[in-house]
């Protein structure tokens, strides 16, 4: 397993990259949720199928990736829409576009009667979607072998998320599931895309 500074320099070195130009395409960093989800990937097995959103270096590196691989499909322009499917690891550039594909391939998972589970996660505005909702609806009611994991950095894109809804609370925040974790995190070291000096548009 990874460590904290190990995930933190990895983060690091893309953001160089990216701002000395060597990267022509959207990335979108992590920083602040390293020891949250190092504990979360010591439940995750090597058959386990894990699903991301446009930000999921930290999952393709915990989930077993080698640095260097990760590190070319992202400098190939790949960031948003990494997929590895020999470490059953995929992520979507589209708002909680991965949500769905990961409920089908849990009940696929559950008509085959393995032993794999998907871990499936989400940012705070993508489990506010209708079809989050929907997704975890089907999932309970048919004892499905996936867990939702919200990532809360308190923003979609550049707003924020409780104010867009009204609200002080999202609606996961305070409710116990077992089919859903829920975890806030400050991840404002970077921008929403990019390093933090090279602007792209």
């Amino acid at each position: 397993m990874l460590t904290a500074e190990e995930l933190i320099e990895f983060e690091d070195d893309i953001a160089k990259c990216f701002n000395d130009g060597e990267i022509k395409a959207p990335v979108h960093l992590y920083n602040g949720n390293e020891e949250e989800l190092i504990k979360i990937f010591k439940d995750v097995k090597e058959e386990d199928w894990v699903f991301c959103t446009w930000r999921s270096h930290y999952q393709c590196l915990l989930k077993g990736v080698p640095k260097e691989e990760l590190k070319q499909a992202i400098l190939a322009g790949r960031s948003i829409g990494l997929c590895f499917p020999e470490y059953n690891v995929y992520s979507s550039g589209i708002v909680a576009g991965a949500i769905p594909i990961a409920l089908g391939a849990a009940l696929a998972l559950k008509r085959r009667n393995t032993r794999a589970k998907v871990w499936c996660f989400v940012g705070d505005m993508g489990s506010e979607h209708g079809q989050f909702f929907e997704a975890a609806k089907y999932a309970k009611y048919n004892n499905l072998p996936i867990r939702f994991i919200i990532e809360d950095n308190g923003l979609s894109v550049c707003t924020d998320t409780r104010k867009t809804w009204g609200t002080t609370a999202l609606t996961f925040e305070n409710i116990e599931d077992s089919m859903i974790y829920y975890y806030k995190y400050d991840g404002t070291k970077w921008p929403h895309a990019g390093g933090g000096t090279r602007v792209q548009f």
